[in-house]
């Protein structure tokens, strides 16, 4: 059963597509308000988020920018005079080895999928302590808790975030406020098999399902629904956890 985000104000980042899209989806169809925000207004509006999706209203902000976390949090007060629920799902892939990440590409991976969400966190905490409680979710990667090849710098940044999700919980729950990170397996997104041919992506999708002891790749509804569970008040004794969903892939 769908939980009830019934007058709850809720931000994702990276909501205009892949994951982000569908958890700002699930929030908004359970009765929430959600701003999501994303770099590509023309992509936000081709997926729906600002126009035609009651609930939903997206805000253009580059995380990148480190003075976007707090326009994103103003905005969210604007619209909803609080924040309940914030979902970061904002990240990038690279792909490349010690040797062929240059400085240039690590710091660059460093400062959207480690500094961002440490500096949306450092915006939504106040609001959340002085309101007496709130939900973060991460997500992170099931490559945050088992080697990958030619992903040094993005299974190293995703690590940090699980690392960070913990030691936020420890901190800050007792102002009631639970955080949490999400690691997805290999999901239906852009980012998977990213700069591949259709027939390409195809072949490495089918490779992947292989590895996986249910047999296929996950949708972002299913990373969705897990975070819609995570942020509600039925998971309200759940902090400081790390929970996969990816068919079974760290068992194999």
């Amino acid at each position: 059963m769908e939980q009830s985000f019934a007058g709850k104000s809720c931000i994702v980042t990276g909501g205009t597509s892949g994951i982000g899209l569908a958890v700002a989806h699930r929030l908004a169809r359970a009765g929430g308000q959600v701003l999501a925000t994303g770099r590509n207004v023309a992509r936000a509006r081709a997926a729906t988020v600002n126009d035609h999706t009651p609930g939903i209203v997206f805000h253009a902000a580059d995380l990148v920018d480190r003075q976007a976390p707090v326009g994103i949090v103003d905005a969210a007060v604007a619209l909803s005079g609080r924040i309940d629920v914030l979902v970061h799902c904002a990240g990038v892939l690279q792909r490349g080895t010690v040797l062929d990440t240059v400085d240039h590409d690590w710091d660059a991976i460093l400062d959207l999928n480690i500094s961002a969400p440490m500096r949306m966190m450092r915006a939504v905490l106040p609001l959340m302590i002085a309101q007496g409680g709130g939900v973060i979710i991460h997500i992170a990667s099931d490559w945050a808790l088992r080697p990958a090849r030619n992903a040094v710098a993005y299974c190293a940044t995703k690590a940090a975030v699980v690392q960070m999700v913990r030691c936020a919980a420890l901190d800050h729950g007792g102002a009631n406020i639970r955080i949490n990170a999400v690691c997805p397996g290999d999901t239906d997104t852009p980012m998977l098999g990213k700069g591949l041919t259709v027939t390409a992506r195809q072949a490495w999708i089918d490779q992947c399902a292989r590895a996986i002891p249910l047999g296929r790749i996950g949708s972002p509804e299913d990373v969705a629904a897990l975070v819609a569970f995570v942020a509600s008040d039925a998971a309200s004794w759940i902090t400081g956890a790390c929970l996969s969903v990816d068919g079974g892939a760290l068992i194999a």
